[in-house]
């Protein structure tokens, strides 16, 4: 496909992603599950969690659009494709339930979205197996974030913690993919310093 071709879908992509409610095929997780009473500091946090958690899903949705703008390899384009569609279905998720908490989504979603596209472009440039590394740690690190998420929602928030816990296992299994595709193991300090990037990025989105 000619690279202008390329950049018009990305672009494409971006909007949507942006600009229109996602879409999701499989049912939003809980929700044969009834709301239950939250107080208004429990509805407040829980709002600012599914934020946070939203943001990393647009993160996610440019993170493989970049990657697959520079993949080498056309299946591995193939497969970050397809990881961002089943991210697509999270975005829906903490979507419809940050408007059900009555809260709102990060005011920074585009900034969110460029810079993780330039990370994703870049990891692909340096080749498929340090991109589908790059990858699995993202996932890794998602996973792990969203533990702490379950440990800090509310008990009794059932509705809430079913789609976290859904997000948590895909997000494994994402790992699991990238790295049974090839992918190489990234070095300490790039590790750090992603999960350095990811604290920064959630600290602000709680937020803004």
């Amino acid at each position: 496909m000619p690279n202008i071709d390329k950049f018009i879908i990305g672009f494409d992509n971006a909007l949507r992603t942006l600009l229109t409610p996602a879409q999701t095929l499989r049912p939003v997780p809980g929700t044969e599950l009834s709301e239950v009473d939250l107080t208004d500091s429990e509805k407040n946090e829980t709002a600012a969690l599914m934020r946070v958690n939203h943001v990393g899903e647009i993160c996610a949705q440019a993170l493989y659009q970049g990657q697959a703008l520079t993949a080498r390899s056309r299946e591995i384009q193939q497969t970050l494709i397809h990881a961002a569609r089943e991210e697509t279905e999270h975005l829906a998720w903490t979507e419809r339930r940050i408007a059900e908490l009555g809260g709102r989504k990060s005011l920074l979603n585009p900034m969110w979205y460029g810079c993780s596209f330039a990370i994703g472009a870049f990891a692909g440039m340096l080749g498929d197996k340090w991109n589908l590394g790059f990858l699995a740690e993202t996932e890794r690190q998602v996973e792990a974030h969203l533990a702490g998420h379950l440990q800090q929602l509310p008990e009794h928030d059932e509705k809430s913690r079913a789609i976290v816990a859904q997000m948590q296992v895909d997000e494994a299994g994402h790992a699991a993919m990238a790295m049974s595709h090839g992918g190489a193991e990234l070095p300490t300090p790039v590790k750090l310093a992603m999960g350095l990037g990811s604290k920064v990025m959630t600290r602000t989105a709680y937020w803004v």
